[in-house]
């Protein structure tokens, strides 16, 4: 792929780090930080799309005039981040939630049969609406801020597993609808990062355990007060930007929480 001009601040910002490379002490961050933090820039820009080939690895050593080492490293913590992905023989792309790796990272309800399968989606409910200062404050919202309340139930093999409470900011969300929920075929973050430009990057999560109440019960298929898996999840995109919070009941009577601990 052709060298991509460097954006001017990029291109002022990359001028220091070459000589950071040969002389870089205490004072300074490993170069290639620098260098991760200059190509989530791109990525968070727009510069590059999510599906897209990066420039090469020799091309992004020009660009910010470091070795080609320090951009592989670089890369290798963005790859670990799922930023970014690596095909054999094809190049690096930017990540995307419509890859199959991708789909599950943030849903880590497994079935005890085995790997996850079989999902089914309904969409109860997606309105404008002005939550609750707890939310809000957890979102960053301003007081008369609105959000986007939507609400759904996952089921499995036709056994309705979760119920989902998700509440994102309205502004990002302009022309959310049910429908447009409904019609869409891939997950859920992947029409957020294609239709209204919102990536998840990273998220943190709570989880207890809960009795079920008769709304909840009632969605799927329980009998109240009978035992549930609460996790309420606070995604963000880059910069630590909050940008969704769900708020989700599990059954676990047939599934489990997995989750990998590095």
């Amino acid at each position: 792929m052709p060298s991509v001009p460097p954006p001017a601040n990029t291109a002022a910002a990359a001028a220091s780090l070459g000589a950071a490379e040969a002389s870089a002490g205490p004072a300074f961050s490993p170069l290639y930080r620098q260098i991760k933090a200059l190509m989530t820039a791109s990525l968070q820009q727009g510069e590059w799309r999510p599906g897209e080939a990066i420039p090469s690895e020799t091309d992004l050593a020009a660009r910010f005039k470091v070795s080609q080492g320090t951009v592989r490293k670089a890369i290798d913590e963005l790859a670990a981040d799922n930023l970014l992905v690596r095909r054999q023989g094809k190049g690096t792309f930017v990540a995307t939630h419509a890859e199959e790796k991708v789909q599950f990272r943030f849903l880590r309800l497994m079935p005890d049969s085995g790997e996850p399968g079989g999902m089914e989606r309904r969409f109860i409910d997606c309105r404008r609406q002005r939550p609750p200062p707890d939310l809000a404050r957890a979102l960053h919202l301003r007081a008369n801020d609105s959000a986007v309340r939507v609400r759904r139930v996952l089921s499995f093999r036709g056994t309705p597993v979760v119920l989902d409470d998700i509440w994102l900011p309205a502004a990002l969300f302009k022309g959310l609808t049910a429908e447009r929920l409904s019609d869409y075929q891939g997950p859920m973050y992947g029409l957020f990062e294609s239709e209204f430009g919102v990536r998840m990057i990273r998220a943190e999560e709570k989880i207890c355990a809960v009795a079920a109440d008769a709304a909840s019960a009632a969605l799927l298929l329980l009998p109240p007060g009978a035992a549930l898996l609460s996790v309420e999840r606070l995604s963000m995109t880059y910069g630590d930007k909050p940008v969704e919070l769900r708020r989700g009941l599990y059954n676990t009577a047939a599934h489990h929480y997995r989750n990998e601990l590095n």
